[in-house]
């Protein structure tokens, strides 16, 4: 029997409306939930108005986001005096999740075998994917948890406390 999204993914996550203010995404990531293997959610599910997946907002993204663009621009860091990163802050609170979110998601149906799940996420450095089963969000394969997965059976390793 071939591993597919269906029996690795996580079906408890978290989900926010695409216009939500980013604050609301922000206060739902850290209060990220544990997941069995012991790692904390760091991102949100994005939908429209619909229920359908829209973008996915991750801590990357608010961090991104967060910082003055002008550092895009520059290798080195770059030295900012309190007041300025007062202002940067205050712009980023009047913002929506649609302005922050990852948007266009690469997702997977919840037949996708776990071979081609684990090359997407390896070559797209991807943390997660959704899984989408009639435009409807099902679920979320984490990286994390993909890597447990081998780790307990493909390997026969016992968790490591």
């Amino acid at each position: 029997m071939k591993l597919t999204a269906r029996d690795i993914m996580v079906k408890d996550f978290e989900t926010i409306s695409q216009d939500a203010p980013v604050e609301e995404a922000v206060k739902l990531i850290l209060k990220g939930k544990i997941r069995e293997t012991g790692y904390k959610t760091v991102s949100v599910m994005v939908t429209d108005k619909m229920g359908n997946l829209a973008g996915v907002l991750s801590m990357f993204d608010v961090l991104y986001h967060l910082r003055p663009p002008i550092l895009n621009s520059f290798r080195d860091s770059f030295n900012f005096s309190e007041q300025e990163l007062e202002s940067y802050i205050k712009r980023f609170k009047g913002l929506t999740v649609s302005q922050v979110m990852n948007s266009p998601v690469r997702y997977v149906s919840p037949d996708t075998e776990l071979m081609v799940i684990i090359d997407r996420m390896v070559k797209e450095k991807s943390r997660r994917l959704p899984v989408v089963d009639k435009s409807k969000l099902i679920g979320v394969v984490y990286l994390a948890e993909v890597f447990s997965h081998l780790s307990k059976n493909w390997l026969k390793i016992d968790y490591v406390s």
